[in-house]
């Protein structure tokens, strides 16, 4: 009985976390809270839609090395006016080569393969996803139905 209330307790407080970090699906985790977050003006622009704005904002932070950094620049690219796919793919790679189970960039990603007609590397993003994710998370459950969508769209992306 102990045994069974000591995991049921684990397995709560695991879905908690789990939950309380889905607020954060383009990040891999949010800045503690001490931290200036040096990607909050370009998160805004993004949030405005303001592509080029972000894409700027971004170039000025400079931050390569991040794999949040990368997946925000992968997402303006690709939303963007005039969209760079080329430049997206690349961000979006060096995000999750960064951090594989970067689960942003593995929707996201995921969503440009759609967009480019490539099922089966959105749905390896699928998989990578089902993976990263302890439990369904909102990322997996956005890529899943988009490629659903996609398979009832006779292979043809339908934003």
């Amino acid at each position: 009985m102990k045994t069974t209330i000591a995991l049921l307790t684990r397995f709560v407080a695991v879905a908690a976390l789990a939950a309380s970090t889905s607020a954060f699906a383009a990040d891999t985790t949010p800045a503690p809270s001490n931290a200036p977050d040096k990607l909050s003006a370009a998160r805004a622009e993004i949030k405005a839609e303001r592509w080029k704005a972000a894409i700027d904002e971004l170039v000025k932070v400079n931050d390569t090395g991040s794999a949040d950094w990368n997946n925000l620049m992968g997402y303006s690219w690709r939303k963007a006016k005039q969209p760079d796919y080329q430049a997206a793919e690349r961000y979006y790679n060096e995000a999750l080569r960064i951090d594989p189970k970067h689960r942003g960039a593995l929707e996201y990603s995921g969503e440009l393969y759609l967009m480019l007609g490539d099922l089966a590397k959105a749905e390896e993003r699928l998989a990578a996803l089902d993976k990263a994710c302890f439990l369904p998370c909102e990322e997996y459950t956005d890529l899943k139905k988009a490629v659903a969508k996609f398979k009832a769209n006779g292979n043809k992306y339908q934003p």
